[in-house]
């Protein structure tokens, strides 16, 4: 069958940052859309201009720094959302913005307080108001899943009419069903007389653990835009994930009649970055990008895929960026040995002192790990070239006693705005100990909602990722810290959370409304 495109609409950098904890700043925001454009995403939702000034900025940003993919900036259907949206984007090489106004009956009556009478005017003029500082204008029937079909109908022509380009259809709740989303994409197109002038887009949520298969369903059904999260990363249970959608076009050309432009060798780099800089890490089941995706323990599947993969296998590893390529680069190798390979695996770096940062990092893991695989590489690029403005506390040493049956001691020595400070606890563990070491200098008043560490690579000198996520008065931040001693990583990842929390907040945590 004659394959069309697929449009691949990222809404990591938006919808994917309201998980709590997941709020990402300006430099994080760039280093993830440029990999979305390596990875060859059609569009790129980088935000909510009109949430706060940071969040502006932050659109602003990745609109100057990508240059392939479209840059999209979300607004409500009110004009200063919009103007707002546009001069973000000014800078864009592509822009779409991206309007939306509620459209279920719940909605309008309880959220909105309006007659649909009026949410259909708001809709138009929205439009309208986008078409003066864009070509490319999207319109969202935000709780489009449970409206009113009739309604609907009236309210996508309208916006069509209006100038809008591409309509959405989201399942805002992940209330949706496979087969009653794929019907509702199709009756809104047979129903809708001016339908063949726009893209139809689908936006599920997986409270139902439905959202990929309703996207598929609206594939199916004549949708030509999804929009999806890297690793599924979203508000409450998360978003349709990017990697499972685009895979399964790949792999079932047989059934669905498009395919999308993704290089889909960068879909495991993507997911190390986005779960690196969020600290949200996929379980290891998780479909395509899990740490298990392609392992194989029981012994009859062993021997099938070993005569034959694809008795076991319906995909290669390598197709999705996985590898088994080891950097043999030792303490000796030098800075160009360092450049290439990270060139070989993907990785660009922005500037010069970015990457004298990851080398100086190289050079010290060198000295602690004899060999340094791949995916040491993403970690150490992740932390360099991290600013470090704001990073008013940073750690000196550690020094912990624990032995059996003995209760772990933990001191520790800060350098808190230029002066150096120390503390000293004890705790039910190693970490424990230090941490409240830690508390015992800064006093911070947090709270700690997730320790969490994932091991970089295999083996006992792997080095430790840790997560930790603190909140203080409904502000939550996450840290990441990464050694081969787990008990540094974790004082490292506690301490970028405290430079987080205690910095200035530049910007709202991006909930002022949701498709």
């Amino acid at each position: 069958m004659s394959q069309e495109h697929l449009t691949i609409f990222d809404t990591t950098l938006r919808d994917g940052e309201q998980s709590p904890g997941a709020s990402m700043t300006r430099e994080e925001k760039i280093r993830i859309a440029r990999q979305l454009e390596r990875l060859r995403v059609d569009v790129i939702e980088a935000g909510f201009p009109a949430a706060s000034e940071g969040d502006f900025e932050s659109v602003r940003a990745v609109a100057e720094s990508v240059k392939e993919s479209t840059v999209c900036g979300l607004a409500r259907a009110v004009e200063r959302d919009i103007e707002r949206a546009g001069e973000a984007l000014a800078g864009a090489a592509h822009a779409r913005i991206h309007t939306f106004i509620a459209t279920s009956t719940v909605h309008m009556e309880n959220k909105l307080r309006m007659g649909p009478d009026e949410v259909v005017e708001r809709a138009v003029a929205a439009v309208r108001r986008a078409r003066d500082f864009v070509d490319d204008v999207e319109f969202s029937a935000e709780d489009a899943g449970r409206s009113e079909p009739d309604f609907l109908y009236r309210i996508v022509e309208a916006a069509i009419d209006a100038g809008a380009t591409t309509i959405n259809i989201p399942d805002t709740v992940g209330y949706a069903i496979p087969e009653q989303f794929g019907q509702l994409i199709a009756d809104i197109r047979a129903n809708v007389p001016n339908s063949d002038r726009a893209t139809f887009s689908s936006h599920c949520h997986n409270d139902l653990g439905l959202a990929v298969a309703n996207s598929l369903a609206a594939v199916t059904n004549g949708a030509r835009q999804v929009e999806c999260t890297i690793n599924g990363l979203g508000e409450r249970a998360g978003n349709a994930a990017l990697e499972e959608i685009v895979m399964a076009l790949q792999v079932r050309q047989d059934v669905f009649p498009c395919n999308t432009r993704i290089d889909t060798t960068q879909i495991v780099p993507s997911s190390k970055l986005v779960a690196s800089v969020t600290g949200f890490q996929p379980q290891p089941n998780k479909a395509i990008v899990g740490a298990n995706a392609f392992a194989h323990e029981s012994g009859i599947h062993q021997d099938g895929v070993l005569k034959h993969r694809e008795t076991y296998e319906i995909m290669r590893a390598e197709d999705v960026g996985w590898n088994t390529n080891r950097m043999v680069l030792g303490k000796h190798s030098g800075r160009n040995a360092f450049k290439s390979r990270l060139a070989e695996i993907g990785i660009e770096l922005e500037s010069e002192a970015i990457l004298n940062d990851a080398f100086a990092k190289f050079k010290e893991l060198a000295d602690k790990k004899h060999e340094i695989f791949d995916e040491d590489l993403q970690t150490l690029v992740t932390e360099a070239g991290v600013e470090a403005e704001n990073q008013r506390v940073q750690l000196v040493s550690v020094h912990v006693c624990s032995e059996t049956g003995e209760t772990p001691e933990a001191t520790v020595t800060l350098e808190v705005d230029g002066e150096e400070r120390q503390g000293r606890a004890t705790g039910s563990g190693s970490v424990d100990a230090t941490f409240s070491a830690i508390e015992a200098v800064m006093a911070s008043t947090t709270q700690l909602l997730l320790y969490s560490v994932n091991n970089i690579t295999s083996g006992t000198d792997a080095q430790g990722e840790v997560t930790v996520r603190l909140e203080r008065g409904g502000r939550i931040v996450n840290g990441q810290g990464a050694d081969v001693d787990i008990v540094i990583a974790s004082a490292q990842a506690y301490i970028n959370a405290l430079n987080k929390i205690m910095a200035p907040v530049e910007r709202s945590h991006p909930q002022a409304g949701d498709v």
